[in-house]
């Protein structure tokens, strides 16, 4: 759960070893109490709430300085004349005589003085002449580089005095999370169908990505405005929060819930692939929640398909042609490989979607 990966000094931190926001507070729990931790993490995943909360979970005040809002003189203080003698003042936010969690946002994007003030603060946990107080710990947390996110050289000595820990999202704990923190219920069901969509990799462009966070965004806008909100509204808050792609399919699936629309209709045959013009939206997250079905149900080996999945591996091939008449597109999204090529659907589906579908369009004529 807690490696220090090459790069990690120039903000390339990367490694194969992570740990999910559920495991995250038992790493502190056991070494921030003797070890400075740092967290690294892309943007939006939770890092700074998960701090808070755990030392919230100690029963310790968690003080938070962020890096790239500081200077150096804001952590060595002013001097001032004692007896005779200057000495540097600490500030007051530092200087505490309970014990506390110094919380170091965004340390590696902080300038080298800052970075050079918080040293004493993170190897001999004192400033100055101010000692921490007995009982406290020090986090640091930070984004990579291959974020997008500003990130600065972290000096190698310093790299060496950390216990890094790598986070990743993980799309179970954030549900679990959700269902208690209130998160919209249009929100939990649909990261529920498309976990895939709670969070990805910060663009190369400015542009609006999903995060946790920005689901927690739209959420407590769509709090706001009640569950009457008009379409265009929603519309736009999801574009201002969500990557494009999962601001369309969320409002897809929003007008699927208003409209009672639903994928178990159309493959029992109840209903139709929506074609509407003004449903043009519609078919895309439907075959995306088609697609997923096929996924989970049709087994890798078609010898270890019961009667049951046989018939719908042929109801299947029946509903990609009636979607190709909505949308070719969609009915190409659904038997679509993935981002590296390999094929997502067993191979035995796809050869019989090849062989048969001529034929079932040729019976239909």
């Amino acid at each position: 759960m807690v490696a220090a990966a090459a790069g990690v000094n120039d903000g390339r931190a990367q490694s194969s070893i992570t740990v999910t926001p559920a495991l995250l507070p038992d790493v502190p729990l056991h070494v921030a109490v003797v070890r400075p931790v740092f967290v690294w993490g892309a943007p939006g995943i939770g890092k700074s709430s998960l701090v808070r909360s755990f030392a919230a979970s100690l029963g310790l005040e968690c003080v938070t300085l962020v890096g790239t809002q500081l200077a150096a003189e804001d952590l060595i203080g002013v001097p001032e004349l004692r007896d005779g003698r200057s000495r540097f003042a600490p500030p007051e936010a530092i200087a505490r005589d309970d014990a506390y969690c110094l919380f170091l946002d965004e340390l590696n994007a902080s300038a080298p003085e800052v970075q050079k003030a918080f040293y004493s603060l993170i190897l001999d946990r004192r400033i100055g002449a101010y000692e921490l107080p007995a009982g406290s710990i020090v986090i640091g947390a930070g984004n990579r580089a291959t974020d997008n996110a500003l990130a600065r050289p972290m000096a190698s000595a310093l790299v060496n005095r950390l216990v890094h820990i790598h986070l990743r999202a993980s799309p179970d704990d954030w549900l679990t999370w959700a269902v208690g923190a209130g998160i919209h219920p249009w929100i939990t069901d649909y990261l529920t169908q498309r976990p895939d969509h709670l969070v990805v990799a910060p663009p190369k462009v400015e542009e609006v990505f999903s995060t946790p966070r920005s689901w927690h965004m739209l959420s407590d806008a769509l709090r706001s405005y009640g569950d009457g909100i008009p379409e265009e509204t929603l519309r736009l808050l999801a574009a201002g929060t969500l990557s494009p792609g999962h601001a369309s399919a969320f409002c897809g699936y929003v007008k699927i819930v208003r409209h009672r629309y639903s994928l178990p209709a159309v493959v029992r045959g109840d209903a139709r692939w929506p074609a509407a013009p003004a449903d043009r939206d519609l078919p895309y997250f439907l075959a995306e929640a088609f697609r997923a079905r096929l996924v989970k149900e049709l087994p890798a080996d078609r010898d270890h398909a019961s009667p049951a999945v046989r018939q719908f591996a042929h109801r299947g091939k029946a509903l990609l042609l009636d979607l190709a008449d909505v949308s070719l597109e969609c009915a190409q999204l659904v038997i679509a490989t993935d981002d590296a090529g390999a094929p997502v659907l067993p191979s035995w589906f796809l050869v019989e979607v090849s062989r048969d579908l001529p034929r079932l369009v040729s019976a239909r004529a």
